[in-house]
């Protein structure tokens, strides 16, 4: 039995957790969950125990210095809890870690047990993934369940996917048996510019996150940080040709494969996401520029783009 104290009794809880490794190419995953912590002031409250999961010639912990004191960082994963607010606030669990090097099916069992003693009523992960997707435009980022009714009433994709998996996919799959409703959100990062960080991407999940728990998460400075990452790849594009005549195949690609109703879909949840920023005195919309393309939008399924469950 797992005993939590100092947690108070949460509200709506959602467990949110992103994992660095396999699963997260350009650390837009990790970096989002990080973000979550660092704007809702999170602390942490619980830590596995590094011994158990990982091997520590491939994950090595860190010396530092402390008041004068060397002290070490050993790799694993926390957990914190935030709450968000607004008309409805509600908590998240945020679970960030590095993917374990073994016994990972008691690496799961221990987050599910937080999970069920916490009260979590949904999991969410976050991945990203190398894909032949365009920097120039909105970062694709699919949301995919094992679960079919869950599916149907959060518009999801039902994972049909089939081959090597990574925590990611071993941790739904895990709540699955479990009984605990779980999904999978994954951003498609371009695999010529793969080096982290990537804001892009992570704005990217952190607005679909948005979409599919409806509430509010404050960007910080990420939509500065993705204009400008994006900047940087069109200069590097431009400086070879070679380079710049691929994006523009992927480009046209990309171009011809979204249908207009996409595009509609796209629009209809910025719009939305803009009604849920008006939250400043009398009603005025809180002004705000354009996130050039930063936003993600629903990128199929996932065994269609390359991802996993």
């Amino acid at each position: 039995m797992i005993e939590l104290e100092g947690v108070p009794e949460l509200i709506d809880p959602v467990m949110v957790a992103a994992f660095e490794g396999w699963n997260d190419a350009g650390d837009a995953a990790s970096t989002a969950v990080a973000h979550l912590e660092r704007e809702f002031k999170g602390e942490v409250f619980a830590a596995l125990d590094a011994e158990d999961y990982y091997d520590f010639q491939v994950n090595r912990p860190t010396v530092f210095m402390e008041d004068g004191v060397r002290k070490i960082t050993w790799p694993t994963t926390r957990l914190s809890v935030v709450r968000v607010g607004g008309a409805k606030p509600r908590d998240l669990v945020l679970v960030r870690g590095i993917e374990p090097s073994m016994r990972w099916r008691s690496f799961c069992n221990e987050l599910l047990g937080f999970a069920h003693e916490l009260g979590v009523e949904l999991v969410v992960v976050l991945g990203a993934l190398l894909g032949d997707t365009p920097h120039t435009r909105p970062v694709p980022v699919s949301g995919v369940t094992s679960d079919t009714d869950l599916a149907q009433r959060m518009d999801l994709e039902e994972t049909k996917y089939e081959g090597p998996t990574g925590i990611v996919g071993v941790l739904q799959e895990a709540c699955t048996h479990a009984g605990v409703p779980a999904v999978s959100l994954w951003a498609a990062v371009p695999h010529y510019v793969s080096q982290p960080p990537n804001p892009k991407a992570t704005l990217a999940l952190l607005n679909r996150l948005e979409d599919l728990l409806d509430l509010r998460i404050p960007q910080g400075e990420l939509p500065e940080d993705a204009r400008a990452w994006q900047v940087g790849v069109d200069q590097l594009a431009a400086e070879d040709s070679e380079v710049a005549e691929y994006v523009q195949t992927l480009e046209e690609a990309r171009d011809t494969a979204e249908l207009p109703e996409a595009s509609g879909e796209a629009i209809a949840r910025e719009f939305e996401r803009y009604l849920r920023r008006r939250d400043t005195p009398g009603g005025k919309a809180r002004p705000s520029k354009p996130d050039a393309d930063a936003s993600g939008g629903s990128a199929g399924d996932d065994e269609g783009d390359g991802s996993e469950d």
